[in-house]
């Protein structure tokens, strides 16, 4: 990372894994430019969470704050110039190129034709939801130490954020959009299925979206979206259930260790199981385990809908 003392721009990695990597970025230059120009060195997008910055292509310039996604090609020059003091902050988010292709081959018939740029605008709209996922996201990776984060958590959020901007970008502009089918229902239903067997049976490892996507044989992208399709709900969610169903067992069979117990299905520790248990039942697992008839337990357990 830079020497924040001599540089005004710096990089601090906060995930990476085989699909995406995500990096914080903070400028502190003041007012003043267009600078010198700059060269992309992959592709990428900016979202934006303080302060704006203008990027000039030529003689024209957009301007990035916190209401927009800024789409940067790699290989592409532009200048940055800073229409204010107070500096800007973001995220960068870095796509691996077989989940880039994926996705903007959902959206563009023409990508095809022009696999060197896959960005056909350099900025696209950044909506109030799609913006507080990646707030939160940020604020979970800075708050928690890399073997603690759930990587099939971080790899699906990601994934949708990046999905979302693009295909609010490619509406924005008009672009024509195409959805391929490459399978049919039966085919999606099998897909389900295959990931449930494997996330059934890997409760407390740590999984990669990319893992279980190369398990079923299929991409990482259309993999997320199959299965929501199919079950209602993100892989990662699934996961979790499975997880908290399995808790309710243990619980119901008298198990007393709490941290063992959270180690064991898989949660990064005592207080990461005892949140995530009491934002899905209202409770926390303690209370349960005190509920002096164990037929509620297991109620809840037949109950909690996966």
């Amino acid at each position: 990372m830079s020497d924040r003392s001599t540089n005004p721009l710096t990089f601090h990695s906060l995930y990476e894994s085989p699909i995406v990597s995500v990096h914080d970025y903070r400028c502190r230059h003041c007012r003043g430019g267009p600078a010198a120009e700059e060269h992309s060195g992959s592709n990428h997008i900016v979202l934006m969470r303080r302060g704006v910055f203008c990027k000039h292509l030529g003689r024209r310039s957009v301007t990035a704050d916190v209401n927009q996604a800024v789409f940067f090609s790699n290989g592409s020059t532009y200048r940055v110039s800073h229409p204010a003091d107070c500096g800007d902050r973001g995220t960068v988010f870095v796509p691996s190129p077989r989940l880039l292709n994926d996705i903007i081959r959902e959206f563009d018939p023409s990508f095809d034709d022009r696999p060197e740029r896959p960005f056909p605008f350099v900025t696209g709209p950044c909506d109030s939801g799609v913006f507080w996922r990646h707030y939160e996201l940020v604020r979970r990776l800075e708050a928690a130490a890399p073997e603690r984060l759930e990587p099939l958590w971080v790899d699906t959020t990601v994934l949708e954020i990046i999905a979302d901007v693009l295909e609010a970008a490619f509406a924005r502009h008009g672009l024509a959009r195409k959805c391929r089918r490459n399978g049919t229902d039966a085919d999606y239903a099998d897909r389900a299925e295959a990931v449930k067997t494997y996330l059934g049976s890997r409760l407390c490892e740590r999984i990669t979206l990319d893992e279980v996507a190369r398990a079923v044989y299929a991409s990482p992208f259309h993999l997320a979206r199959i299965f929501q399709q199919q079950t209602g709900v993100p892989v990662h969610r699934y996961l979790t259930r499975l997880r908290l169903r399995a808790s309710l067992e243990r619980l119901a069979d008298g198990t007393k260790d709490l941290t063992a117990l959270a180690l064991d299905l898989g949660f990064s520790s005592h207080s990461h199981f005892t949140d995530t248990f009491r934002r899905e039942f209202g409770c926390t697992p303690s209370a349960v385990r005190h509920e002096p008839g164990r037929r509620t337990l297991r109620e809840m357990s037949k109950n909690l809908i996966v």
